[in-house]
């Protein structure tokens, strides 16, 4: 199973990948929502963990590409973020996010 992260924090990859890595998964990674949506359509991940603050987009609106397009739409989708507030999460569970954790403390069992 590869895991595909759209996040520009790449201290938060680094951890989530070794532990992902060492459970057997591959991973793979885009600082940025651009290079993300370029990316994930020849990475062909089985999920993606999208950040919802990125330098050059919000992961809504990258979710929102994502979920338009069908060579992207069934790839499942969870956003990761510091912001909780209600409208950003409801945001992504309309556009098709299958969940929206908060980079407190995730446990990667309960993600896959």
């Amino acid at each position: 199973m590869k895991v595909y992260f759209i996040d520009d924090d790449e201290d938060l990859i680094t951890i989530f990948s070794s532990a992902l890595v060492k459970e057997g998964f591959q991973t793979a990674y885009s600082l940025t929502g651009t290079e993300g949506l370029e990316k994930v359509k020849t990475e062909k991940p089985d999920i993606i963990l999208l950040d919802q603050v990125l330098p050059d987009m919000a992961g809504n609106d990258i979710l929102k590409v994502l979920k338009a397009d069908p060579a992207t739409q069934a790839i499942p989708i969870i956003l990761l973020s510091n912001f909780s507030q209600p409208e950003l999460v409801k945001g992504a569970i309309d556009q098709g996010a299958v969940d929206y954790l908060f980079n407190t403390k995730l446990n990667l069992k309960t993600l896959f």
